[in-house]
């Protein structure tokens, strides 16, 4: 029981919980009159009401982060790097949320250089050598390690953040197995991979927890690495540096200096009369009502009633279906399953793989009524009919299949019949705000919530029960709910091009590329050293060091040393971005600043060079994951390492690409590229005249452009000329404003004003297209490309302007973008179908924006440019070609057209 006497701290992970409750509410459930969305706020405000309501904290804190970076990134750059781009739904509810907090009387506090887990951490040792009772609330599990005597962790469960886990030492020690202390040694060896830290191969939660229990501890693990026998323990002495690396960066610090005494976070009564306008512009009333409650009790000497959390319904109360309860089948009684399986579910077999260290472990099959489990192993005779259903096309249905792919291939196994993957369906639906895993989905679309297993991920844990025939049952209900949820036109795309596009990229990335590590050692020395005298002669330039890369010290040299103009203000101060310093340095030029902006580019390309070289593999060669869905225009993304970072004018970026070289079982590398494919659809789309002239004649497009818009001969249009209108040409198609057009030309706003009025003279009718798209993407509520790939714009009918007009612009590009990206996918779909075909060797190995990468087999060169030249220039029928430009050569730079 907790000691009445103590006063309580009560410390909340402000990031880790607003995280939790943007996606554990609907976005669109939750937004002003005016378009700000707030979901994150209600949930995070809703769930703090019901904390202040049951745990009556005396003294009260939350914790931000700055940013994604700390002396862990600097440490390891790819710390954290796996995860996506925070969503422009949540990126400006955290100010507001902070202003709430403030009216709220709340004290929040951040740190340079740190996390908001290292400022708990701080605050929990403070907490305890003060006498304080601690209650700490995070969604971080890294946050175990701080729970003793006198510290609680209130930890959201998988829902949100209605319900907290509450975790003393008990519960520690009852779900783990382990004390606190010991559960960063769990994690340094099984990895965290939302940390991007990557454990040791097939040592999983139990086996962790079993070698803590012989030895203690890691450093007592390590010392007794050499008895540990079989695989684990080969895998544990030759890959320990991660288990130390690990170590070392999920221990939370606990001396941070904070600049402030724990006496100055006593909880505050609430004022209501400061509180009402943040809640009124949130539109927060029934919020509102329930913190009057607790001011009223407040004032009454005690904090009223628990107040519940508020939950929104998206289906009626009934009883949720469950999953049949799986069967093993064998041999004979297996094949007959299938067959009146198959027979029973003509729409497709729900299928999920249980996959561990890369390889299959496991498989679910279900139909709506049944489900069967096979533990299966490679060779097994038993299994033969499942061996050769799985390699027939008869339908399957899946959920986040690519990943099962690449497992399937690796157990030699063969694939086919894909026809639906729920996650990538479901993201055609929900473009912008798509589900990332099963759980979600059911929530979204059943209304229901996976009981069994881990639903943050697909495939569970080591140790834990397989779930594989629960998730394909999840996965069978689920596609012919996504499915009615889209447009006919969508269900073409997903069936023609997504589904057959999941098997070319897992087999992409299984083949990866070869990259030569000397080239890019070398590289990152050089970009060292040249960062280093970079910093040198800025330090000489204000004689004395500074942290180049701190904001602080930045804003102290720059202001008040140099005493240079302000830029754009922050609740931090004033910014120092690249963008902003770039500006900064062009109206008011000064060494320092110069020499400051080519260290971080050299900072920034190293390491960009580094994540590159330690993303190579034991055979010598990079395996990228391409992103399928999480764009909303359709592009692809490529992480761990990202290939479309890497600079494409600069002699750096040509060095790198030097590294990108064809094994030694093949004779080169063949790139294939679309030439101008944005203004080739733009040209499509508008239908303008002028435009289709020119790619029709095969002219230079700026060229024509150029002589059309000065009213000169093609032959007298300068380069000076021809830049400004290839920046304009581009530009338009993403919105660019006269003001924006000056700015990126340093021209005046007078002449890039009268530049766009005499190109819109010239092609009026990419001037009615752009203004039409807008028109009527407000009149649907939707974009769409040439192949039916739709992107909601809810906000084009926001009454607040900004947000108008920012999805004004994206909503000018969407269709644009949104067809290039369509494509370039069914291009790599039928290439990759031709070579099949075919029987050729060569092997199509990546894709960055709009080009294509292969390696060519002996002999084959010929033939697969005329394959990949077809595809490329057949993928759609425009009203202009599409222009495929090829090259050759043993780098990747070589080969560049």
């Amino acid at each position: 029981m907790p000691d009445a006497d103590k006063p309580t701290l009560l410390v909340v992970d402000g990031h880790s919980l607003a995280f939790r409750a943007f996606y554990a509410l609907p976005v669109d459930s939750f937004t002003t009159r005016d378009g700000q969305h707030t979901n994150a706020i209600h949930g995070f405000l809703s769930m703090l009401l019901l904390l202040l309501a049951n745990e009556k904290p005396t003294h009260l804190v939350v914790a931000f982060d700055i940013s994604r970076f700390s002396f862990r990134t600097r440490e390891f750059a790819e710390y954290k790097g796996t995860r996506g781009d925070t969503p422009p739904e949540f990126k400006g509810q955290v100010p507001l949320l902070q202003d709430a907090l403030k009216a709220m009387g709340v004290r929040t506090l951040e740190k340079e250089d740190y996390e908001a887990d290292d400022i708990l951490a701080t605050l929990a040792a403070r907490g305890r050598a003060e006498g304080y009772r601690v209650l700490l609330v995070s969604g971080d599990r890294d946050t175990i390690q701080l729970v003793n005597d006198d510290v609680t962790l209130l930890y959201p469960n998988t829902q949100g953040v209605s319900q907290l886990k509450r975790y003393d030492t008990d519960a520690v020690m009852e779900r783990y197995g382990i004390r606190p202390e010991q559960y960063p040694d769990i994690a340094a060896l099984v990895g965290e991979p939302s940390d991007n830290l990557i454990g040791i191969s097939k040592v999983g939660e139990k086996t962790a927890v079993k070698w803590l229990g012989l030895y203690g501890d890691l450093e007592g693990i390590l010392e007794h690495a050499d008895e540990i026998k079989g695989v684990v323990g080969q895998n544990l002495r030759d890959q320990k540096e991660n288990a130390i690396r690990n170590r070392r960066l999920n221990r939370l610090v606990d001396d941070v200096e904070l600049e402030v005494a724990l006496d100055e976070l006593v909880a505050k009564p609430i004022d209501i009369e400061s509180v009402r306008p943040i809640f009124e512009r949130l539109e927060f009333r029934t919020l509102f009502e329930r913190l009057k409650k607790i001011a009223a009790g407040e004032a009454n000497g005690s904090a009223g009633a628990p107040a519940p959390a508020e939950v929104v319904e998206t289906t009626p109360e009934v009883a949720a279906p469950t999953a049949p309860t799986p069967r093993t089948l064998l041999d004979e009684e297996l094949a007959a399953w299938l067959e009146k399986a198959v027979a029973a579910e003509p729409a497709g077999l729900g299928l999920s793989l249980e996959v561990i260290d890369g390889r299959v472990i496991g498989a679910g099959i279900a139909t709506s009524d049944e489900t069967v489990q096979l533990p299966w192993q490679p060779g097994r005779a038993d299994y033969a009919p499942f061996e050769a259903w799985l390699a027939s096309d008869a339908p399957k249905i899946m959920t986040d299949a690519k990943s099962q792919l690449k497992a399937v291939t690796r157990s030699g196994l063969e694939f086919d019949g894909l026809v639906v993957d729920t996650l990538v369906a479901g993201w055609l639906v929900r473009p912008i705000l798509q589900e990332k895993n099963l759980a979600d989905l059911v929530s979204r679309h059943l209304g229901e919530t996976v009981p069994q297993g881990d639903p943050s991920q697909l495939v569970p844990e080591e140790g834990t029960d397989s779930g594989a025939p629960e998730y394909a049952w999840y996965s069978l209900r689920l596609a012919p709910v996504v499915l009615r949820a889209l447009s006919e036109s969508s269900r073409r795309l997903l069936a023609d091009v997504e589904m057959p596009l999941v098997p070319v990229l897992a087999a992409m990335e299984l083949r990866g590329v070869t990259v030569d590590h000397a080239e890019l050692a070398g590289l990152s020395s050089e970009l060292g050293d040249r960062a280093a005298g970079l910093a040198e002669a800025a330090f000489a330039e204000i004689g004395r060091e500074v942290n180049l890369g701190s904001p602080k010290q930045l804003q102290e040299v720059l202001f008040d040393q140099l005493g240079m103009p302000k830029t754009r203000a922050t609740k931090t101060g004033y910014t120092t971005d690249a963008s902003a310093l770039a500006d900064l340095q062009e109206s008011n030029p000064h060494p320092f600043l110069g020499f400051l902006l080519e260290h971080r580019d050299a900072t920034k390309l190293r390491q960009i060079v580094e994540s590159l070289d330690k993303a190579i593999g034991s055979d010598g060669r990079i395996h990228t994951s391409y992103g399928q869905i999480g764009a909303a225009t359709g592009r692809m993304s490529s992480n761990d390492p990202n290939l479309q970072n890497i600079p494409i004018r600069t002699e750096d970026g040509r060095r790198i690409r030097k590294a990108f070289r064809h094994g030694p079982e093949y004779t080169e590398l063949l790139t294939a590229d679309y030439s101008q494919i944005e203004m080739r659809i733009m040209a499509h789309l508008s239908g303008d005249p002028g435009l289709i002239e020119a790619f029709n004649a095969g002219e230079d497009l700026h060229r024509f452009v150029g002589a059309r818009v000065f009213g000169v001969d093609p032959a007298d249009v300068t380069p000076v000329m021809r830049t400004k209108v290839k920046a304009m040409s581009y530009g338009l198609a993403y919105g660019l404003s006269a003001f924006g057009l000056s700015k990126q030309l340093r021209i005046d706003r007078a002449e890039a004003t009268t530049l766009m009025k005499e190109y819109f003279e010239r092609f009026g009718a990419v001037r009615d297209y752009l203004r039409g798209v807008v028109e009527q993407a407000k009149l649907d509520g939707y974009t769409e490309t040439i192949f039916g790939r739709r992107r909601p714009f809810p906000e084009l009918a926001s009454p607040n302007r900004v947000h108008r007009e920012n999805a004004e612009r994206a909503a000018l590009n969407s269709p644009i973008q949104g067809s290039a990206a369509d494509i370039i996918k069914i291009a790599m779909v039928g290439v990759e179908g031709d070579i099949a075909a075919k029987g050729l060797g060569s092997r199509m190995l990546m894709t960055v924006h709009d080009e294509l990468i292969f390696e060519v087999a002996d002999g084959e060169s010929e033939v697969l440019e005329a394959v990949v030249r077809d595809r490329m220039a057949h993928a759609a029928e425009l009203l202009v070609p599409l222009d495929v430009q090829i090259g050759r050569g043993a780098n990747w730079e070589d080969a560049a057209h």
